[in-house]
């Protein structure tokens, strides 16, 4: 499993969290060192492996398209 984009983040000074966010049980988060680029809540039955793809996919989305995923604070 490639998360090229988690990687690339990290190796760019950015940073991502997984575990409690806030209310949140089961959440990860993407940040740059200007912004959030997105914030996602692990979804029923989903996979530690699935959530972190997800994670890889928002933040292309974030960096590619300027389209920020946040299910937490809705």
């Amino acid at each position: 499993m490639k998360l090229k984009n988690i990687e690339e983040l990290i190796d760019n000074n950015g940073e991502i969290t997984i575990g409690r966010v806030g209310p949140v049980r089961y959440g990860a988060t993407a940040c740059d060192e200007a912004e959030c680029l997105a914030m996602l809540v692990r979804r029923p039955k989903e996979s530690f492996k699935d959530l972190l793809i997800r994670l890889d996919s928002a933040i292309e989305d974030a960096i590619e398209h300027d389209i920020f995923v946040d299910e937490i604070n809705q």
